[in-house]
């Protein structure tokens, strides 16, 4: 017990939340690089070279220069063992990002200083506030022009509802950005031509003063004084009981892209981030340190190894140690499961583990057996974590292979990334059409090039009109209404009767007319 306590205790599991192109993914490959888990980080906008980032896996997203999926990252710093989990910011993959959430036990929220915060940003930290997830933010990009602290810190509080209070605070801004002064430590730390180039220990605000005479301007200096002097009088003051019921959020000041601010950050975080918490179950709280395994399934992703054709289920481990052919139940099926070869991750790379404790993130070679929001427990008194957000999808479109010769393929590919999550496939009754569901655009286009890319099939695709899914819980729909102009009956790939409609209209209008019939968001679950 005391080494397990030991080892929860190292473990800091948090994911990176942010708006398009404010910096998460560069942000993450500096922690790596910090970690020594990588050499060289490769910049998301630097596609004319050969170098991309190490957490954006995937072929499509090394071309875009957007991350796409959740990608896991596991590495040592300073004693700690960090889970860092870097997600999609384009609202069209957050129903993959809500999930990720759900198996964090912090998360670090980058606003860009010149846009504050966004509409992604609003959305992803309503999940956060919902669930009291700690938050600590980093606001990046300050070596160029943009909001000032204050403006931001009211943006922050007006606009999420938190209070925030400056861990570290900017010396100028763009041209005139010099450091930060560290008000924890009561240090300078200097910037210069994108690199830390030293600190200085700070007695008092004169002594701040006479120190940054010789680095920078008297109107920066002056605005410096006068800010942190608000602070001090107006400001709130830094509470840890707070910031864990995710009711304050410190934040940092910094520019990823040349790593300045990162260590700083990355040293503060670990010393404040929360250990792996306690879990709610159907049987009573499940505590990091209990003696029997448990962990839920998040995240299922198809061929990470597109040579192996491979299918990883991610594991947010909740309790217990895991141990190397440990056998463990499924909640939902009640079957027996002999976890024999867990991987830890490193984005698309991976290797074999030998034990692993509650925060850790393991992924299991999934034959086909785990969904979504799966219960694996450690004995046969199985019990669940509950269900993970699922979301109805919005957009819908009708898709066949472009060469009816590659059936077999375009069967199996739609198949495997369906289980995923990310994309909804529906099969209408009688021609056996395929139908695609999802909750954003952008999703239809990664589907269509990943059956090109890993299952080598072309698809035509063909835009329907509808918006809104439902599943058919109870009744059954009378075969006049299964296909009109305003609604159609599909089935789910479990084949559940699902109804999808045009608009909200036409779905008031069938309730209304159908009361025998009752419709859900979510599908019913299934073994």
């Amino acid at each position: 017990m005391a080494d397990m306590k030991t080892e929860v205790n190292r473990r800091k599991t948090f994911a990176i939340i942010s708006h398009p192109d404010a910096g998460k993914t560069t942000l993450t490959e500096k922690m790596l690089l910090l970690g020594g888990a990588i050499r060289t980080a490769g910049s998301v906008k630097a596609k004319k070279s050969a170098k991309f980032a190490t957490s954006d896996w995937m072929e499509l997203e090394k071309q875009r220069g957007i991350s796409v999926t959740s990608s896991v990252m596991q590495f040592e710093y300073q004693g700690y063992k960090i889970n860092i989990l870097d997600t999609p910011g384009h609202e069209d993959f957050s129903e993959d990002t809500y999930r990720t959430l759900m198996a964090v036990d912090s998360v670090v929220m980058i606003l860009d200083v010149a846009k504050g915060v966004e509409a992604q940003t609003k959305k992803l930290f309503k999940v956060c506030r919902d669930r009291g997830i700690p938050i600590f933010t980093f606001i990046n990009k300050m070596d160029r022009f943009g909001k000032e602290p204050l403006e931001l810190f009211e943006e922050i509080e007006e606009v999420l509802g938190i209070e925030s209070t400056p861990i570290n605070y900017p010396i100028g801004m763009g041209p005139t950005f010099t450091g930060v002064y560290d008000r924890f430590e009561e240090q300078i730390e200097y910037y210069d031509d994108g690199e830390k180039v030293g600190t200085q220990e700070i007695q008092d605000y004169d002594d701040l003063q006479e120190h940054l005479e010789k680095v920078t301007d008297q109107a920066t200096i002056d605005q410096l004084m006068e800010d942190l002097m608000l602070m001090d009088e107006a400001g709130n003051e830094f509470d840890y009981e707070a910031v864990k019921e995710g009711k304050q959020t410190p934040v940092f000041f910094g520019s990823a892209v040349s790593s300045f601010g990162v260590p700083t950050f990355l040293e503060h975080f670990l010393e404040m981030a929360p250990l792996p918490a306690t879990r709610d179950s159907s049987k009573g709280t499940v505590k990091p340190t209990d003696e029997e395994f448990s962990g839920f399934v998040f995240k299922i992703q198809a061929n990470m190894d597109p040579a192996h054709r491979d299918r990883i289920a991610f594991l947010r481990i909740c309790s217990g140690k895991y141990e190397k052919g440990m056998t463990t139940w499924l909640d939902r099926t009640g079957k027996q499961m002999k976890l024999a070869l867990p991987q830890q991750f490193f984005a698309d790379s991976r290797e074999n583990v030998e034990e692993a404790y509650a925060g850790d993130i393991i992924g299991l070679y999934d034959p086909g057996v785990y969904q979504i929001g799966d219960t694996v427990c450690g004995s046969k008194n199985i019990f669940s974590f509950g269900d993970l957000p699922q979301f109805p999808p919005e957009h819908f479109a009708k898709v066949r292979p472009k060469n009816a010769m590659k059936h077999k393929q375009y069967i199996k590919g739609i198949q495997q990334i369906a289980q995923e999550g990310a994309i909804q496939v529906y099969r209408t009754p009688h021609m056996e059409e395929t139908i695609l569901g999802a909750v954003g655009q952008l999703q239809f286009d990664v589907f269509i090039y990943r059956m090109k890319a890993e299952y080598g099939v072309d698809l035509v695709m063909d835009t329907l009109s509808f918006q809104i899914a439902r599943w058919v819980a109870e009744g059954e729909v009378p075969e006049k209404l299964r296909r009109t102009s305003t609604n159609m009956m599909v089935y789910d790939y479990v084949d559940r009767p699902v109804m999808l409609f045009k608009n909200d209209f036409n779905l008031e209008y069938f309730q209304s007319q159908n009361e025998s019939i009752i419709l859900s968001e979510r599908p019913p679950k299934t073994e």
